[in-house]
């Protein structure tokens, strides 16, 4: 009987991480594939797997309106342990610091079912930034048999926390494998001013905001800086996906109204997002996954954080740290605009994230693993 690999993820940048995994699993004759999706990111997820012509075996819909990371945590214990009873895994795979990664892997942990952690050993050294996201992959990784890290540096970190060599594999990261998938799509957008965007070959700058370590004042002041930033530069469009949570709206878009050149719309689906970072200029955000995608197609990447959990970008040069102050902000965009020497340095940086292969290697060492075998893994040098 073939080992049964079960993949459980919930929010969208799960989906877009562990869909080239899943692929490759349905498509590997060494193994069973399982997917439970917990609904944690609803539309969005639903967007991904669509994207990708995944159909999940079963969903526990957690979603509800105001619910607390607790409340997330405990649905999604419950809900997968009677899917463990029922489908008995040989192993569950994980991707990332969600909720959703960290409760399924305790979940998992407590039916002694060996976890495989996808993206591991990402540390920004504080454990409240990004919150919660580092005590969860800080969790994952005391519970994981098997840790995938994206890069020398996460396998590194790993290390120095006692993780045993023999327990790691550097896969690089599966967003390239996804990004790369779609990015040559050239799918359309859902909305016509996007599209006009696009044919006018305008510089565009594209802003994603949503960390929750930033809500309040320091979002405000991404509000203000950007509208400094679209009258200073009115033949650059500022194209900002207003993320859903009404504590990110309510901080930011007051700021926006009545300027011409700022294009507010919905959450991008994955396909359009991809190919708006491929139109885009600069990107300004304060997401994980973006840092890693961007470089990949040559994009400077300002980063309003005042750390991250993947330092491989910064020591290129093609991602800059610059905070939430206003001032900051409107500076760095404002030299990247304005210095083409300057941009030149961040654009033409390599990027130190994957090289399109991470999903065959994840099942490599998965069937090493699991099964065992002779074949050498090919480990990604970053």
């Amino acid at each position: 009987m073939r080992p049964r690999i079960m993949t459980v993820y919930g929010t969208r940048p799960e989906a877009i991480k562990v869909a080239p995994v899943i692929r490759a699993l349905e498509e590997s004759a060494h193994f069973e594939s399982v997917t439970v999706v917990t609904g944690q990111h609803r539309e969005m997820l639903d967007q991904v797997n669509e994207l990708f012509g995944i159909v999940p075996d079963h969903d526990l819909n957690i979603m509800s309106h105001g619910q607390t990371l607790a409340q997330i945590f405990a649905r999604v214990i419950d809900g997968l342990d009677q899917i463990l009873e029922k489908e008995k895994p040989t192993a569950v795979i994980v991707q990332g610091d969600t909720s959703t990664s960290t409760a399924a892997a305790l979940a998992a942990f407590y039916r002694q079912i060996p976890v495989i952690h996808l993206e591991a050993g990402l540390r920004s050294g504080d454990i409240s930034s990004p919150f919660p996201e580092e005590a969860n992959r800080k969790i994952t990784t005391q519970i994981a048999a098997l840790h995938l890290a994206p890069t020398e540096v996460s396998k590194a970190n790993l290390l120095t926390e006692g993780v045993l060599n023999a327990d790691i594999v550097v896969t690089g990261n599966t967003v390239i494998d996804a990004l790369l998938t779609t990015v040559g799509k050239e799918l359309p957008f859902s909305d016509p001013a996007l599209e006009s965007l696009a044919a006018s070959e305008r510089r565009i700058l594209l802003v994603t905001t949503h960390r929750r370590e930033n809500w309040g004042g320091a979002m405000e002041g991404v509000g203000r800086a950007l509208a400094r930033i679209a009258t200073a530069f009115p033949e650059t469009e500022i194209v900002l996906p207003a993320h859903r949570n009404p504590i990110v709206r309510e901080a930011v878009l007051p700021h926006l109204v009545g300027l011409p050149n700022i294009t507010v719309t919905e959450p991008l689906a994955y396909g359009e997002f991809t190919r708006m970072l491929s139109l885009s200029t600069v990107i300004l955000t304060d997401s994980g996954g973006v840092q890693e995608e961007a470089p990949s197609l040559g994009k400077p990447v300002l980063v309003m954080r005042e750390n991250t959990e993947r330092p491989e970008a910064v020591t290129a040069g093609t991602v800059r740290l610059i905070g939430t102050d206003e001032e900051r902000i409107v500076a760095d965009v404002t030299e990247l605009l304005s210095n083409p020497i300057e941009y030149a340095k961040m654009a033409n940086a390599v990027n130190p994230y994957g090289d399109g292969e991470a999903s065959r290697r994840t099942v490599s060492a998965i069937r090493n693993r699991l099964i065992g075998s002779s074949d050498h893994i090919d480990e990604f040098t970053s």
